[in-house]
């Protein structure tokens, strides 16, 4: 079975980090994009970052460009979010999801829509105080 962990979550005050961890199980994880996204309490589920494990190409939404880090340890099946610079407004449950070699066309020309990705881990909160 496919299975998405994701961990690390916790309360911060603004301008504090975060390291969120995502452990992987049951496909070819270096055949996959692995994904963050999060949603905030009323709002969509929004992507935050993304990595292509196979060669650990990355994107970031605007909101974190030059805040959060995506990586990933190919050897652990896992992927980590650095979130550095936190701001309240981060406040969300963060989800990691996995887009197969199947998605690929849908990947390229949406890589933030919930849609292109097909499994889904359970959430961790972050909650980031003023």
């Amino acid at each position: 079975d496919v299975q998405l962990q994701a961990s690390g979550g916790g309360l911060v005050q603004a301008g504090g980090s975060l390291r969120l961890s995502c452990a992987t199980a049951g496909f070819r994880f270096d055949d996959y994009v692995i994904g963050w996204f999060r949603q905030a309490p009323g709002k969509e589920r929004e992507g935050v970052s993304f990595i292509v494990t196979g060669d650990k190409s990355t994107l970031y939404a605007d909101s974190v460009q030059g805040r959060f880090t995506i990586s990933s340890d190919n050897a652990r099946n896992s992927v980590y979010l650095q979130m550095d610079s936190l701001k309240p407004e981060d406040t969300a449950a963060y989800y990691c999801a996995a887009s197969s070699p199947r998605k690929v066309r849908e990947w390229a020309r949406e890589p933030a829509a919930t849609t292109s990705y097909d499994y889904w881990g359970q959430g961790t909160l972050v909650t980031v105080s003023s």
